[in-house]
């Protein structure tokens, strides 16, 4: 029976060609827009780590003093005594301590100019807890950590520029002035959003577009990485007169240390939330706290606190599904017109058999002939809308691409849109009384 009224529906598309076109291009228009800002509201709003981000933790205690104005304790990171005070308790199955600077990088033999990048210090931990792929090599280990070794893991594009990406392992670069050798290097890596960027996130627009930029090209021990690159790490804010030393950010009233936890089930999750109580709460007897506030947020509750997604992809979003809406109402009053000028054929059928729901039927398989086509459009205006993205100077704008999972829901939400809007005109035609219109004919 579909067959049949897919044929009925062809017929009637090609009676009215003009008015055909006008209700797909209302499809394919809103669906264009809509899924161009749905597609980049997908990117930029997924899990970074899926099936892992729930055991991924951010701990934050707020060391600041009492005189310090923030509605928002604790602040982002954390000074270093109680980052490394709570890394060094090891009450975490793994755990990263993050701190970022730039700095200057050249290889010996290698004719470039030195590079300006971003250096990461981290600890081992970091690799394996965030699931980082490596193409040579491995991380650094432990002892390496305690030891203050000089090596480093760098990215895959750092590894193409320097070293025409052949395994680099075991050779040396320099960074500011200090020789390191290299242990790993990563397969290309481009987490979205860069959730670990724990400093991101309450600028003056709501929100910071870094954590759509690209990870670091250098990763280095924390303790090491500090020597190498002493008094050029970024810092969040500092209290009283700073750091005693310009630069010099060990031991300052400064925040600009932070710290990722890997917690294995509810338990171990409870527990680290009372050892965070209890920490702030013995350095507030100490004398070193003003406050005892604590926060301890998942991976995916994180980057929604952080407001990770800029508002004006929001405000697009909503936009152009308002627009869609527009273009819905546009169809239903096309099709209303469509169907009413056939009412003299609509009543003919009727006469001769035809009950009101195979009127019915029969029209919602021409409103969703309509919405497939309007979907192709739709795709095509998509691609469009997207490659326009790609154009702009956005730190995501490299991003963005349409999956799998966009490209189906494109024609579902093209075929549901046609069938919502031939719904109400499907309904009217199905209860136009056949005497009537055989009266006229």
């Amino acid at each position: 029976m579909f067959a049949y009224y897919l044929d009925l529906a062809i017929r009637s598309l090609k009676r009215n060609p003009m008015l055909t076109f006008l209700m797909v291009l209302a499809i394919a228009i809103g669906i264009g827009a809509s899924m161009t800002t749905l597609t980049v509201m997908h990117i930029l709003s997924g899990d970074p780590l899926p099936g892992k981000s729930a055991r991924i933790f951010y701990p934050q205690v707020d060391p600041t003093p009492a005189d310090w104005y923030n509605p928002r304790h604790p602040l982002e990171v954390m000074d270093d005594r109680s980052a490394l005070d709570l890394w060094a308790a090891h009450r975490a199955d793994r755990q990263a301590l993050i701190v970022q600077s730039p700095v200057k990088v050249s290889a010996p033999g290698v004719d470039r100019p030195p590079l300006m990048l971003t250096l990461l210090a981290t600890t081992s931990d970091f690799f394996p807890m965030f699931e980082v792929p490596f193409e040579y090599g491995g991380a650094w280990t432990p002892s390496d950590e305690t030891g203050h070794a000089r090596v480093a893991v760098i990215s895959s594009d750092l590894n193409d520029k320097l070293f025409g990406g052949k395994n680099s392992v075991g050779k040396t670069m320099r960074l500011k002035d200090s020789d390191v050798r290299i242990v790993g290097v990563l397969k290309p890596w481009r987490p979205t959003p860069l959730f670990y960027d724990a400093e991101g996130g309450f600028t003056g627009n709501g929100y910071d577009t870094s954590y759509y930029a690209k990870p670091e090209d250098v990763f280095m021990p924390f303790q090491s990485a500090l020597e190498v690159n002493d008094g050029n790490f970024f810092q969040f804010t500092c209290w009283g007169n700073g750091p005693s030393v310009p630069g010099h950010l060990e031991g300052s009233p400064c925040l600009w240390v932070a710290l990722w936890v890997e917690l294995d089930g509810p338990a171990k999750v409870a527990g680290y939330r009372a050892f965070l109580k209890h920490y702030a709460e013995q350095q507030k007897a100490l004398g070193r706290f003003a406050n005892t506030d604590t926060r301890m947020l998942d991976l995916m509750q994180r980057l929604d606190y952080a407001q990770v997604i800029p508002k004006n992809v929001r405000l697009q979003t909503w936009l152009a599904f308002a627009f869609l809406a527009i273009c819905l109402f546009n169809t239903v009053g096309l099709l209303l017109a469509k169907f009413l000028r056939r009412a003299g054929e609509i009543g003919v059928r009727r006469a001769l058999g035809a009950s009101r729901r195979s009127v019915f039927a029969q029209c919602l398989t021409e409103a969703g002939l309509i919405g497939f086509i309007g979907g192709v459009g739709g795709w095509a205006l998509t691609l469009l809308g997207l490659w326009l993205v790609r154009r702009q100077q956005t730190p995501y704008s490299d991003l963005v691409q349409m999956d799998v999972s966009m490209f189906v829901v494109t024609f579902v939400l093209a075929v549901v849109v046609s069938l919502l809007a031939g719904a109400l005109p499907a309904l009217r035609a199905s209860r136009i009384a056949p005497a009537l219109q055989l009266k006229t004919l």
